[in-house]
């Protein structure tokens, strides 16, 4: 039977499809620090107290990229190139969606907006990120070798999701409540697009690596374009929602150090 299970433990058993996972996801996490570590560096003058939190969420996400190739290194296996078509990261990024790079090269201080615009792109793939890492720590959490990281990551995308929801909401507070919302459903469209894009792309290279026959090629796709639509119907309210979180300050102190896998 055909479950998420199945795939991804057929995805996890051979080294060349492993080794591709492991990649794009190192290579998405690595950039998502770069991103973040900017961003702290430019905050604005009267937004320095999100500094330290912007910081700790790029060495969480520099720390997942880590694991990912220590995950790589235990099995012997070297990084590849990330398929241009399977770059979430990068996709976002040339779709408009958050800050660009070129701003981010740069040393003039950002402005609130683009905190909040920078909030609001992460909220919503925070929410994705916490979701995957739920799916996956649900049936590997137990893993000898996956087990200590998915748990890991995953306790990490929640607690980046539980800050975007509180500064959120403060920034909501102080005035921005409709340039939140509209920010956050521009990102809601454009992402969940992204994510079907990129999700056929890696279904396609799995498949060319794993001799995926043509029927269940053609399954997984149409199983992509099904959660699309559900998506673009209804799924993406659940990305702009805001609410308290349980946890408050989830990035306040210093990120943990990345277990030592190999």
């Amino acid at each position: 039977m055909l479950s998420a299970k199945s795939l991804f433990q057929e995805i996890l058993d051979d080294d060349e499809s492993f080794r591709l996972f492991c990649s794009i996801a190192a290579s998405g996490e690595s950039q998502g620090g770069w991103e973040n570590a900017r961003i702290a560096a430019l905050v604005p003058p009267d937004q320095r107290d999100l500094a330290p939190k912007i910081t700790r969420h790029g060495a969480d996400e520099d720390k997942h990229g880590r694991i990912f190739n220590a995950l790589l290194k235990k099995r012997g296996l070297q990084p590849v190139p990330v398929p241009p078509d399977t770059d979430y990261t990068m996709l976002l990024e040339r779709g408009g969606i958050g800050l660009a790079h070129d701003r981010l090269r740069g040393d003039r201080p950002l402005t609130v907006p683009d905190i909040v615009t920078y909030l609001a792109h992460s909220r919503v793939t925070e929410q994705r990120a916490s979701e995957q890492m739920d799916l996956l720590r649900k049936h590997f959490a137990d893993h000898p070798d996956l087990g200590r990281a998915v748990k890991m990551i995953s306790q990490d995308e929640d607690n980046h999701l539980a800050y975007c929801h509180e500064e959120l909401l403060r920034f909501a507070r102080a005035g921005h409540g409709r340039v939140i919302q509209r920010t956050l459903r521009e990102a809601a469209f454009a992402e969940i697009r992204v994510y079907r894009d990129v999700s056929l792309a890696v279904m396609s290279h799995m498949g060319r690596i794993l001799g995926w026959s043509r029927p269940k090629a053609a399954l997984l796709a149409a199983g992509i374009h099904a959660v699309y639509a559900w998506e673009r119907l209804a799924g993406w309210r659940r990305m702009v929602t805001l609410t308290m979180p349980a946890r408050r300050d989830a990035l306040g102190g210093s990120a943990p150090t990345a277990p030592e896998f190999a």
